[in-house]
């Protein structure tokens, strides 16, 4: 593109940067096309096909001519059943009408950051982050105020470090649990302290809780808008079909929000995509019904296997650290011992050692990287052996 045309693009595009993740997918794929074995730990997406029920549930809809436009929040029988069990699994009373489907959970959570943050309204994202908040913030004019957390504290945000980053300007604070890149899960009372913040000063929370099903051993999964009715109403929670139904292709998350914020994310949703796609949703509906829990229980004692697997690898390394995550399915290696950026260290490990993985510094940490376990048991083996062979050589 010209200088010419680059002047005609918006400010807010600008200071947007690429998804690395998207861009380390890119690399490998093209080494595998060149006839490259490429052992892919970069991956976030669960490596099982979507169960045959909700596949035919779906084909059931075209068949049925379910195939014309729904209204722009959803079918309300899928609303409503998301409503229901958000009731029942997470404590969490929500009216179908406060429930908007979406094409994915990154349309849920833009969607809640638009309706809410101003020009020049603050965002608290704790770091290590997800890739994509930040740049949704800023597309949204506001600003993210990147909060680092300490491997020491398992990469969580305390209260008293969720105060000292706020200002007048603060809107909203992102927290993402069980997390991504990390792992991590708050607990029930680290998740009420920092609720008690955000009631006390009027934040809006955006809980993003896409991987609420991975979580494993005795952890358990808390919605932050269970906690009481004050949170509540500052709380917008996000889910999805992606993660725990391997329905990432589908595009469908949720939004459930407090009765004005829902409007808002109606109208912004009606005026942008519109429904997500009608016969998906049905396959949505039979998702969370009784075979769905079969099928994610059966994935996650896999990955439970895998992530043992790779933390007792991991910890026979002795020039990088590891915290043991308890949800999705990430490592976040610290690998500030090998005195490498995140970005370089990626390059060599895919270039020498053909091992996909993402660097930190697409989350805000450039002294680490992500491994992911949803991959083949082989290709897991594989591609760690050749990771500490790069250590190794460090």
């Amino acid at each position: 593109m010209s200088p010419n045309h680059m002047d005609s693009l918006s400010s807010r595009i600008q200071q947007v940067t690429p998804s690395l993740t998207l861009s380390v997918t890119n690399q490998a794929k093209a080494l595998r096309e060149q006839g490259e074995e490429v052992y892919g730990l970069a991956g976030g997406e669960p490596d099982r096909d979507t169960p045959q029920f909700i596949k035919d549930a779906a084909i059931a809809a075209l068949q049925d001519g379910k195939t014309k436009y729904t209204p722009a929040t959803g079918v309300p029988e899928l609303k409503a059943a998301i409503a229901q069990k958000l009731a029942t699994e997470n404590g969490l009373n929500y009216s179908a009408d406060q429930i908007c489907v979406t094409s994915g959970g990154k349309q849920a959570c833009y969607n809640a950051i638009l309706a809410v943050v101003e020009e020049g309204d603050e965002v608290i994202i704790p770091a290590p982050y997800w890739v994509s908040y930040p740049e949704m913030v800023r597309l949204a004019g506001g600003v993210p105020v990147i909060v680092e957390t300490q491997e020491s504290n398992k990469w969580k945000i305390t209260a008293d470090q969720f105060e000292e980053a706020m200002s007048p300007r603060t809107k909203m604070i992102i927290l993402n649990t069980p997390g991504n890149p990390t792992g991590i899960v708050y607990s029930a009372e680290e998740l009420k302290s920092i609720g008690e913040v955000a009631t006390y000063e009027d934040i809006i929370i955006l809980s993003d809780e896409i991987y609420e099903k991975l979580v494993y051993g005795e952890t358990t999964h808390t919605s932050i808008g269970s906690l009481d009715e004050e949170i509540a109403n500052l709380t917008v929670t996000v889910g999805g079909f992606s993660k725990a139904y391997a329905m990432t292709g589908w595009r469908l998350g949720y939004t459930a929000a407090p009765k004005e914020i829902a409007e808002a994310i109606a109208k912004i949703q009606g005026h942008t995509s519109s429904n997500a796609t009608s016969f998906a949703q049905y396959g949505a509906i039979a998702a969370l019904e009784e075979a769905g829990n079969a099928f994610i229980d059966e994935m996650r004692a896999e990955y439970d296997v895998r992530r043992q697997f790779m933390l007792g690898k991991l910890r026979e390394i002795n020039n990088i650290s590891v915290v043991e995550p308890q949800g999705a399915f990430y490592f976040l290696v610290n690998c500030t011992q090998l005195g490498i950026s995140s970005v370089n260290l990626c390059d060599k490990l895919l270039s020498r050692y053909k091992v996909a993985a993402v660097p930190g510094i697409a989350f805000g940490h450039d002294k680490s990287i992500r491994l992911s376990y949803c991959t083949d048991f082989e290709v897991l083996n594989e591609g760690i052996t050749r990771f500490e062979e790069f250590c190794q050589s460090h």
